[in-house]
């Protein structure tokens, strides 16, 4: 494959250095939202034998998809040396319930007792405590219902209410309840670093479509400002919430990546899989068009984004 260049950041070029062996350009750009390969052929015809566009459909959606799977197979690979080094894992059972200044908590009085493993909420089956808190955060604005095993017995207790708290206008449940550590060992480490990256996926993919239905409004969107703000915020908070943070950033654009939209290696997907299925290629002028317009769609949110981001910081 002919590369043009490599290049850390996007949008203006800021310093660039060319190989006078290989002719490939190293550069650095002024936006820190990600990188990219330019390749021979990416987006326009090319008579190069070794250009992108010569090589089976199939390679090409290899390649494409690489960079993305690679942000979500670092992520898990960073979770799990992040699992690893916690000296404690939670596990799913209750071992002791949170009461508020009136002496009330919400889940001991819908049903929930000490001893309880919580098999799954609402519904959506439950692995780690990672997913239990999720869970209620995002669906305990109203009663669940809570499968637990209890003395052996799969029970499920009806209604279950907890108490809820609202940030950036919208409204959260609370998690009212503390869960028993469970035995570290090499598969427990393994399972959490698992299940932690497969609800984080989950997160951020329904955390865009809560964004797109109106669940969450602008104000929850960070760009560059806003997410240099977050890890500062994580740093002062310790090494490890840095760490997951990073992990969460890097799942997301991974995520990001992949979503069907243009400019996006999504996108590009779509076209790929046209080709694929039709076994006629679009014509490479109408795919840059619609690239070429997905991207200056993508830098007008950026710069709104961050417009916003840099008023949130006074």
């Amino acid at each position: 494959m002919k590369i043009l260049e490599f290049s850390i950041g996007m949008g203006p070029k800021l310093l660039s250095k060319t190989s006078g062996k290989t002719g490939i350009a190293y550069s650095l750009r002024a936006f820190p939202i990600g990188g990219f390969v330019s390749m021979e052929g990416e987006d326009e015809e090319s008579p190069d034998e070794n250009s992108f566009r010569s090589k089976p459909v199939w390679q090409r959606i290899v390649i494409t998809a690489a960079g993305a799977l690679t942000n979500l197979f670092i992520g898990v690979l960073v979770m799990g040396i992040l699992m690893a080094a916690e000296p404690v894992l939670p596990s799913t059972t209750i071992g002791a319930f949170s009461y508020n200044e009136d002496g009330v908590c919400y889940a001991e009085s819908s049903g929930l007792m000490l001893g309880d493993r919580i098999v799954a909420v609402g519904g959506t089956r439950t692995h780690i405590a990672n997913e239990v808190v999720y869970e209620i955060m995002r669906k305990g604005v109203e009663p669940l219902d809570i499968t637990v095993i209890r003395n052996g017995e799969r029970v499920t207790v009806e209604d279950v209410v907890f108490p809820t708290f609202r940030e950036m206008g919208t409204l959260f449940g609370m998690v009212d309840f503390k869960v028993m550590p469970a035995e570290k060992n090499a598969g427990t480490v393994l399972r959490e670093a698992f299940f932690r990256s497969v609800n984080t996926v989950k997160m951020i993919w329904e955390s865009l479509f809560d964004l797109i239905t109106g669940r969450y409004g602008m104000e929850a969107v960070s760009g560059p400002v806003g997410v240099t703000k977050a890890l500062g915020e994580a740093a002062e908070q310790g090494t490890a919430d840095l760490v997951y943070l990073a992990v969460v950033i890097s799942m997301n654009l991974g995520v990001m990546n992949l979503l069907p939209l243009p400019a996006l290696d999504g996108g590009r997907l779509v076209f790929q899989f046209i080709e694929l299925i039709f076994r006629k290629p679009v014509r490479a002028e109408i795919e840059g068009y619609v690239h070429f317009a997905g991207l200056i769609a993508l830098m007008i949110l950026m710069v709104i984004v961050a417009v916003k981001d840099v008023i949130g910081l006074f």
